[in-house]
């Protein structure tokens, strides 16, 4: 059995953040019911690439869930909603906090319909402050938490990260504190409310910038593939490209010296005596490291400095990260079978765990796919439900 099998998760958010907890929770076990608003469903479904019609995009975070679409702009459709959640666990939402309220979706009344209900909201800014109500993208998330600024080359425009960081942050801030909630209920029998932002999920991981500012006033600024407390670490051009060194302590500095590239009088060299010592003269080290490396091929030096058990590594395109045979052979591409799309792949599963593993139960749910199904569950007749449709409600 699961971890999560047996509880029941209403999942009414759209595009990343909300969706990728939620897919999360049903790997584990979890029966999702992904609620979409009628008539067009998930933004996200209309986000390429296509294959037959299906989105690519909405496919990969949606797996293992089952859908349904609702028109909660109408009495009838709320109903449904309202219903359900008396049968639910745990409800998330990524809307403006203004708009849960106008939809009469907000906690403070689903709590009255199921007092031990664990209810997660996901925006952009969080439920209180001044930007309360501001609309948040993960890259305005990027902007407002100062990771944009301290992201790229010294001296170049602002860059993002490569990846939806705040989004999948927020997820996964969003996931674990619904199981730190699901725990506390198991105890208690108490449900209550979560408040997770984008900003503040991405923001916690800037440990070692707010060491460096809270310790001695720094203001990080961007420092390209650098460290910000250790050196060398950060990618080195050599004779063919580019390959990644990662020289964490002063035991691994000498043994590079000495066995990697065979440069004694760098031990003895004031600028690279110390750890401090190189931070201070980054610059110039990057350059004496990358005289040696420029004689030789990445392959060479990767072989010499795994030979000696120094970190390193190349750096990958993304169709060389999914054709890796270290990828490949701890099963982070799945293939099944789409019943629109045809043959599909996804990503795995990160964690391997012995008792109860992750599991790829479904695809993706067509929009509205199991509508009826689910409200059959709830008890709605087969005139009431063919009503709804007829209404446009489902």
């Amino acid at each position: 059995m699961q971890p999560l099998s047996g509880v029941r998760v209403i999942d009414i958010s759209h595009v990343l953040a909300g969706p990728y907890c939620t897919m999360i929770m049903g790997d584990m076990g979890a029966e999702v019911i992904k609620v979409e608003q009628y008539p067009d469903g998930d933004m996200i479904r209309d986000t390429g690439p296509f294959i037959n019609g299906v989105s690519y995009s909405f496919t990969m975070i949606n797996r293992n869930k089952k859908g349904i679409k609702v028109n909660l702009r109408t009495e009838e459709g709320r109903e449904i909603l309202y219903r359900l959640v008396k049968t639910a666990d745990v409800f998330v939402e990524n809307f403006r906090p203004d708009i849960v309220k106008k939809l009469g979706i907000d906690y403070d009344t689903l709590k009255e319909l199921n007092p031990d209900l664990i209810y997660c909201s996901i925006s952009g800014y969080g439920q209180t402050g001044p930007l309360r109500n501001k609309g948040g993208l993960d890259i305005m998330a990027q902007g407002m938490s100062g990771i944009m600024s301290m992201t790229g080359e010294q001296g170049g425009r602002p860059v993002k990260v490569g990846i939806p960081i705040h989004d999948i942050g927020a997820g996964l801030t969003a996931l674990y504190h619904i199981l730190f909630a699901h725990i506390h209920k198991m105890r208690t029998g108490e449900g209550q409310y979560i408040d997770v932002s984008l900003v503040e999920s991405a923001l916690v991981w800037t440990v070692w910038e707010a060491a460096g500012y809270f310790g001695n006033g720094e203001v990080p600024v961007p420092s390209g593939t650098r460290h910000r407390r250790m050196a060398p670490y950060q990618s080195y051009k050599t004779k063919t490209g580019y390959i990644l060194l990662g020289v964490v302590s002063q035991r691994l500095w000498e043994k590079f010296c000495r066995e990697v590239v065979d440069k004694e009088e760098w031990l003895h060299d004031p600028r690279f005596a110390t750890v401090s010592d190189r931070l201070e003269h980054v610059d110039q080290l990057e350059e004496a490291i990358e005289e040696v490396f420029g004689q030789e091929s990445s392959e060479f030096w990767l072989e010499k400095l795994e030979s000696v058990g120094i970190p390193s590594g190349p750096i990958y395109t993304y169709d060389e990260v999914m054709n890796h045979e270290q990828v490949l052979g701890r099963d982070m591409v799945i293939d099944y079978e789409h019943p629109v799309a045809g043959p599909m792949k996804t990503l795995g599963f990160p964690a391997k765990m012995s008792k109860s593993p992750a599991q790829f139960y479904s695809p993706a749910p067509q929009l509205g796919e199991h509508s009826e199904a689910v409200l059959r569950q709830l008890d709605y007749s087969e005139e009431e439900i063919q009503q709804f449709k007829k209404e446009s409600i489902i």
